[in-house]
């Protein structure tokens, strides 16, 4: 080839490379289908990218809130244990711990809510499937051909929401979710029956129970904070396992009538309460008139009783302390030597001196020591501004601070301070009120939902 002739073949190879250059940097680096085509560019190998067939959902199962699976037409199923955070590959069908069931904390809820439609990212979506494991954490399996590259989608909110991946944020409501339904089930089992527990902690306002007569007491419950006004006074409502509560005593001149208690009405019933005489040596009557003793000692009893744990201490029914002989009812008109007294708010127990005293219930001990009209005396802390009261005792076998349980021995049965005889003087307490302990007897607040009073 002449010189010449050589330079313009160098010439014409240099700019078809040139072009091809240019060519594959207008498409990204990928030599196009035709370059590839003319056998000209990268290897056949790569003469065609094919996106990774993607996988169609049969169905899915959430056991709980964490364990789940995901069944593929293809035969394959993916398994979680982290509510969906990560997914293991299973070779096929479906582990018989996830296909045993729902036993999830909430297992009444799943399948409540039936979907046909959810919005996501201001786009409806149609359902194919759909499973709700409590009232907010459900999950919706999207109908086959949506554009989205995940469509099983969850929810933490009770359906206003919803992602399509397991975020910190959804991680964090699912973990939140599953201690508010510890807290459910703990509460749940206080109550007399699941019917009951279902009843209460259904309602906006539960009030247990809805009926009452002057020196009972109520419990209140409420789905949120807040306060309730109650004859001039107002109780904050405190929390405690899914609910709020606060103890309502009814005083002894409470009027009958109808109250309203949130959006419920409270029903006082008139009750009539029989009169007792006692007949007492003057030096015993001169001990009623030493009113300076009286109230300092009244003011220590008001500041014990001040400070309650703000939860409920105990989750047994309540006991009597002893086995004794009623000599007094709660609620007698008392008259001691002709002179009317006070109303009797407590029932005394006859029993033999040294009778062995049980406490009525889990608590801690706020005040034990002797009083001038009471004698040795002890007050036990139930939580919740509920104490119960033992007086006149021969003897003190705990001490402010101690922690007791139910049917602990916490003193003996005497005649200290203003007694006629050896008994027991046993009541209870509510925001320093003190209400009928005949209510408490084998049960607890928590189950006074359908019980009438049983005032004795």
């Amino acid at each position: 080839m002449k010189p010449r002739s050589k330079k313009i073949g160098y010439l014409l190879a240099g700019t078809t490379l040139a072009a091809a250059c240019v060519v594959l940097v207008a498409y990204g680096g990928e030599p196009p289908a035709w370059l590839l085509a003319s056998g000209k560019g990268a290897a056949p190998e790569a003469a065609e990218k094919q996106a990774p067939a993607r996988r169609e959902i049969l169905d899915f199962h959430m056991t709980d809130l964490d364990k789940g699976w995901i069944r593929y037409t293809d035969g394959t199923s993916r398994v979680t244990e982290d509510g969906g955070v990560h997914w293991t590959e299973q070779a096929s069908g479906i582990p018989e711990a996830a296909a045993s069931g729902t036993d999830g904390p909430n297992a009444s809820n799943t399948d409540v809510k039936k979907l046909t439609t959810i919005a996501y990212q201001a786009k409806d979506y149609p359902v194919k499937q759909s499973q709700f494991v409590t009232d907010r954490v459900g999950w919706a399996l999207l109908t086959a051909g949506t554009d989205l590259a995940n469509p099983l989608l969850v929810t933490t909110d009770g359906g206003q929401t919803w992602h399509a991946e397991v975020t910190p944020a959804v991680k964090d409501a699912l973990q939140e979710e599953k201690q508010r339904q510890q807290r459910i089930s703990r509460e749940a089992a206080l109550y007399a029956s699941p019917g009951q527990a279902k009843k209460a902690m259904d309602s906006a306002w539960t009030l247990l129970p809805d009926t009452a007569s002057p020196g009972d007491v109520v419990l209140v419950r409420h789905d949120k904070p807040g306060e309730v006004a109650w004859q001039g006074k107002t109780y904050v409502l405190r929390p405690f396992e899914a609910g709020y509560f606060t103890y309502l005593p009814v005083p002894m001149k409470t009027k009958p009538g109808s109250y309203p208690i949130g959006d419920q009405t409270l029903k006082i019933k008139d009750k009539k309460f029989e009169t007792q005489h006692l007949k007492v040596s003057k030096q015993m009557e001169s001990m009623r008139q030493d009113t300076k003793r009286i109230e300092a000692d009244q003011k220590k009893i008001d500041a014990a009783r001040s400070k309650s744990e703000p939860v409920f201490l105990f989750s047994e029914p309540f006991i009597q302390p002893i086995e004794g002989i009623l000599t007094t009812p709660f609620g007698h008109t008392r008259y001691v030597n002709g002179k009317f007294a006070s109303s009797h708010t407590a029932i005394d127990l006859a029993a033999k001196e040294g009778t062995p005293i049980k406490a009525a219930n889990d608590g801690i001990v706020a005040l034990a020591d002797n009083f001038y009209l009471t004698g040795n005396t002890i007050y036990i802390d139930h939580g919740m501004n509920l104490f119960s009261q033992y007086a006149h005792l021969s003897k003190l076998q705990v001490k402010t601070g101690d922690r007791v349980k139910r049917g602990d021995i916490i003193g003996l049965v005497g005649s200290t301070g203003f007694s006629t005889g050896p008994h027991l003087h046993f009541t209870f307490w509510a925001h320093n009120v003190p209400v009928n302990p005949n209510l408490f007897f084998n049960a607890t607040p928590f189950q006074w939902l359908k019980q009438e009073p049983q005032s004795r």
